[in-house]
């Protein structure tokens, strides 16, 4: 899976590869006398992103909506831990599917470039979030209430750390952050740059969608307590990771956020478990 890049010509005229919305950018793509000429990041465009339009959208959302639909049959019709197991595992496809499509079909320029600084704001921001969270809980409930597992005879259950730990806080954050913010939110930044011409009325138009879904599918699929302060505080780390992407061009910030965020609670419900003081709360996106 390569990356594609823009290609000058010698005389700094259009690439053939230009897209809507991009003229007044021509000129800063011509090269320097002197200089090779760079490819373009992806949120200034170029061939990286040439086919990440509309239709891209589309077929994200409509996968998404499958899965939801697949998730929400299974629950109804077959029930019991078999229904729960089909349906997420319906989710993680129709997520990951349209991801990994969309980044055989070209790999924005930038997005998956790492830099060290990426681990400083993962971490501090999703730490930041989960107290933010804790707070919020103890305000719509007017109590402060410490997490805990389920047990059975005062011990774990034995598939717990699969159930748990690893599903919560590696394989659900990597499917939605490649879906949510590799691929949705980068083809609807795409797309509304061209519509628009204007990059932070794309970025804010990106964020705000990619966020309500985000938001949606966690409610949909019954992950959200009900209380608001669940759904604030999932809505946080989506838009939280979605400005991340659009701010650093780059995706494991918000990758690493999404982790922290979801282990740290199991980190706190595993002690509020193994010393007795924990309530048996939830609060992972």
């Amino acid at each position: 899976m390569s990356e594609s890049i823009d290609a000058s010509t010698a005389d700094g005229a259009a690439t053939p590869d230009a897209e809507p919305g991009d003229a007044r950018d021509a000129a800063a793509r011509r090269p320097r006398r002197g200089r090779p000429s760079r490819p373009r990041e992806w949120r200034t465009g170029g061939a990286s992103v040439q086919q990440w339009s509309w239709l891209l959208v589309g077929w994200a959302v409509v996968a998404l909506g499958a899965g939801v639909l697949v998730a929400t049959a299974s629950t109804e019709f077959i029930g019991g831990v078999l229904g729960g197991w089909i349906g997420t595992v319906a989710l993680w496809v129709s997520m990951l599917v349209p991801a990994i499509a969309a980044l055989r079909l070209s790999v924005p320029r930038g997005l998956f470039r790492f830099r060290p600084v990426d681990l400083l704001f993962g971490i501090v921001l999703g730490l930041i979030l989960r107290a933010v969270a804790g707070w919020l809980s103890q305000a719509a409930t007017g109590r402060s209430v410490w997490p805990s597992f389920p047990t059975a005879d005062g011990r774990l259950p034995g598939g717990w750390w699969f159930e748990d730990l690893l599903v919560p806080t590696v394989v659900g954050p990597v499917v939605e952050e490649l879906f949510f913010h590799a691929l949705l939110l980068v083809a609807l930044f795409t797309a509304f740059r061209r519509l628009t011409e204007l990059r932070p009325v794309a970025g804010a138009g990106a964020a705000l969608v990619s966020t309500g879904l985000f938001l949606l599918l966690h409610q949909l699929t019954g992950s959200l307590a009900p209380t608001w302060d669940a759904a604030v505080s999932i809505g946080l780390v989506g838009l939280t990771g979605a400005l991340l992407v659009l701010l650093t061009g780059r995706f494991w910030a918000a990758l690493l956020l999404h982790v922290v965020f979801n282990g740290s609670f199991v980190a706190l419900a595993l002690v509020g478990t193994l010393t007795g003081v924990g309530a048996g709360s939830v609060g992972l996106s």
